[in-house]
């Protein structure tokens, strides 16, 4: 891979306006009155990005025993943490409508898994929340994060300069995020195509907090192949009857150019020793070549 030439993009430190979140304002002011009334999640899925955690979701909220929040991606534990409890308990559905309903509710925000102050604040509010995290093939899951990102308008580098020039985008931005809990770094929420599939690093942080028994690990791989399958085990696993949709659709399915043989091997090569402390860190091997 040629050397970058390229200058690093500028770092914003504000969420930009296509990612951000209904403000107080758009949320029905009903919601927001009666907070204090309404629950809390009882599970998340927390990652990965471009994983399936999208569809997922969808099956999910067809469920008759389980109610979705209001939006799939609430971002509450990573840039809305400032809005307080409060403004996340007005995406959830009442105590009095859970008592009749008898069901569970949840969301979805896939920068969880990667934003660092995400497990402890989630540690402190939801202590017992069950956890779900879809795991994809980092190499697909970089390329597809990156054709997200162009069909955006947010990246302009063809896909081979993207990944030289990552390091630069993202330098020092981690540990400005680790000072300053209320900074946001664009380039660390979209650029980082590598940094996303280091896996075993987002998943020790989580681990340190919360036992295992409150996670459902599943590869992407199964949820796709074997989907009815893999949707079962997550029911199982949030202890709600079994319920299967009429089909299982794929949300988010971009259609792109494939992957260049040369970029395929040399991104094989970085991702080789973070997947084997994958592995090692789950007890299982995904065969991710």
């Amino acid at each position: 891979m040629a050397n970058p030439s390229e200058q690093p993009a500028a770092i914003s430190h504000q969420p930009p306006a296509i990612l951000q979140p209904p403000t107080v304002e758009h949320l029905e002011r009903t919601r927001l009155w009666t907070a204090s009334l309404r629950v809390l999640p009882d599970f998340l899925i927390i990652g990965a990005q471009k994983a399936g955690t999208t569809s997922l979701y969808h099956y999910l909220d067809k469920h008759p025993q389980i109610r979705t929040a209001l939006a799939k991606e609430v971002h509450f534990f990573d840039y809305n943490y400032g809005l307080g409890e409060n403004w996340y308990r007005a995406h959830f559905p009442t105590y009095l409508e859970k008592w009749r309903g008898a069901f569970k509710t949840g969301e979805a925000s896939p920068y969880y898994l990667f934003y660092p102050h995400a497990p402890l604040r989630v540690k402190q509010i939801l202590p017992h929340v069950q956890l779900i995290v879809l795991l994809r093939n980092p190499i697909e899951r970089a390329y597809s994060h990156y054709q997200h990102q162009v069909r955006l308008g947010l990246e302009e580098l063809p896909f081979e300069e993207a990944l030289e020039q990552e390091p630069t985008r993202l330098l020092g931005e981690f540990e400005n995020i680790i000072l300053d809990d209320e900074y946001y770094s664009f380039n660390y929420q979209n650029y980082s195509y590598l940094a996303r599939g280091m896996y075993a690093d987002q998943l020790e942080r989580w681990f340190r907090l919360f036992p295992r028994e409150q996670f459902l690990i599943l590869p992407s791989d199964e949820f796709y192949a074997y989907t009815a399958g893999a949707y079962a085990r997550v029911q199982e696993f949030l202890h709600v009857p079994k319920h299967m949709p009429p089909s299982f659709g794929v949300a988010n399915d971009g259609t792109y150019a494939p992957l260049q043989p040369e970029t395929r091997a040399w991104l094989a090569e970085f991702f080789e020793p973070h997947n084997t402390r994958l592995y090692e860190l789950l007890n299982v091997d995904f065969d991710w070549k």
